[in-house]
């Protein structure tokens, strides 16, 4: 499928034009399968920045990961945990909006859930006590998104791996690698809260297996 490597390069381009100080040309962005023209990517990186609002930089819950794992677990940290916490927030972003709660709320929850899932109201509540400026409202926040989390991951082993579309699991098998990686290089991840839409009856067609024309 060709939408999910050109959204990749998309997505990698606009970090390029936010971070580095010599961007890299258009032509330079290609994957093993694809090689899309400068004019293709510029309409991808469009459609990203609409969907964003040209928020471009919102901070997100993966912003907060390495500070919070740093509070909760001690300095040491392992790429597990840093996979497992964003494999909860994303489960949970597609339960919820993001505006629905505070980014670091989100992260928080997060790192306590991939830390240990059978925290109590208590021992959640004593373990973010090393946060001063938090209170009984970011408390109450912190358990209700840690609880969704913890459900969620319940509901899922639940769930007969083959009643879902071994498509989709690739896909979020890819998205959580991509966001495990950068993450536990001190980057940080997206805020997306509406997928993107193709046409496929003009844009779909104007695409090729090699070479994919506007």
């Amino acid at each position: 499928m060709w939408a999910i490597p050109l959204l990749s390069i998309a997505c990698l381009s606009l970090a390029a034009k936010m971070e580095e100080p010599k961007v890299p040309f258009l032509s330079e962005f290609h994957t093993k399968d694809y090689q899309f023209e400068n004019k293709v990517i510029q309409r991808m990186e469009l459609m990203v920045l609409t969907t964003l609002g040209w928020k471009m930089s919102s901070a997100t819950p993966f912003c907060y990961l390495h500070y919070f794992i740093r509070k909760f677990h001690g300095e040491f940290e392992t790429k597990g945990l840093i996979c497992k916490a964003i494999e909860f927030i994303i489960a949970i972003i597609k339960e919820m909006s993001l505006v629905d709660c505070r980014p670091s709320i989100i992260a928080a929850a997060a790192v306590l859930a991939a830390l240990n899932g059978g925290l109590t109201r208590k021992a959640m509540e004593d373990k973010i006590g090393c946060i001063s400026l938090w209170g009984s409202l970011q408390s109450e926040h912190i358990f209700s998104c840690y609880s969704m989390m913890v459900e969620i991951e319940m509901r899922n082993c639940k769930t007969p791996k083959f009643a879902i579309s071994p498509k989709y699991w690739s896909v979020d098998n890819v998205i959580g690698e991509v966001f495990c990686s950068d993450v536990s290089d001190g980057g940080g991840g997206g805020d997306i809260k509406r997928k993107l839409t193709f046409n496929h009856s003009s844009d779909q067609n104007s695409l090729s297996k090699k070479i994919c024309r506007p």
